[in-house]
């Protein structure tokens, strides 16, 4: 009876280490979570695929510009990528939501201290572009991915072609993906990015056309500190209350002093 019990022990034990160093071996496999809500930023290529699919094409920047060469996804496997560093290909996704045409595009970090030849490739912006242009007001229901904050006091900044929206906790995580020199120093933030390429009006409305929007992490501390001239905070557009204030009677505007006219 005492060698049976023993025999069951040992045998329960090693079941409990075999699991625990399968675990321990596929972290990524097992363990691995996006670091917010939007459910990318985090993620491995292999878990993004795994959760897409394989991707439509992929594309390469050019320098730092908005100039991409897309390459279909057979070519860049047996040839292009073997050109580039791995992280600078992003995949790319394309959809049709309402009669607007949605490209999502993944681009990549690396760990720098990862010396195998391949790389794992860990998800640090979502780039969506939209053709024609959409409304400001109808981003939440084309980007499933995109829940902005309906609260008034969400930290929202706007310039002359960009609208910045924070949203959720910080991820200690998340400073991972990100390249400011400063990261560990620094909270970082689910942020949505809206770009509009005709420019912004202002006063803001939701009736903004907006091109394109980035994913990503961002600091609302680093904002606050070292761009808060390029960042002026506004009123959460999402919020009732920024409707309210936009359907309020505005105050009529001053009259412009009339010029003088000259005889030729």
């Amino acid at each position: 009876m005492f060698l049976r019990l023993s025999i069951y022990t040992i045998f329960s034990s090693f079941l409990l280490l075999l699991s625990t160093t399968c675990i321990w071996l596929q972290p990524s496999a097992v363990l691995a979570a996006p670091y917010f809500e939007d459910g990318y930023l985090g993620l491995t290529q292999t878990e993004l695929h795994q959760k897409l699919g394989m991707p439509q094409a992929v594309r390469d920047r050019k320098s730092a510009l908005r100039v991409f060469s897309y390459y279909a996804i057979t070519d860049w496997e047996k040839y292009f990528r073997k050109l580039v560093s791995p992280e600078n290909g992003e995949d790319v996704y394309t959809f049709t939501r309402d009669g607007i045409e949605i490209r999502y595009s993944f681009s990549y970090t690396v760990d720098p201290n990862d010396e195998n030849e391949n790389r794992t490739l860990v998800v640090r912006l979502v780039d969506i572009e939209f053709s024609p242009s959409v409304l400001l007001s109808q981003l939440p229901s084309l980007v499933p991915e995109f829940h902005p904050s309906e609260d008034p006091a969400s930290p929202s900044f706007r310039s002359n072609i960009w609208v910045l929206l924070f949203k959720g906790a910080a991820s200690p995580q998340a400073r991972f993906i990100v390249k400011e020199a400063t990261r560990d120093k620094l909270e970082w933030t689910l942020a949505y990015q809206l770009f509009s390429l005709q420019g912004l009006p202002d006063p803001l409305t939701t009736k903004a056309l907006v091109d394109r929007v980035e994913i990503s992490t961002q600091s609302v501390d680093l904002v606050k500190q070292r761009q808060r001239h390029t960042h002026d905070p506004i009123l959460n557009p999402y919020s009732r209350e920024f409707s309210q204030h936009a359907l309020a009677p505005q105050p009529p505007t001053a009259k412009k002093i009339p010029l003088p006219k000259y005889a030729d």
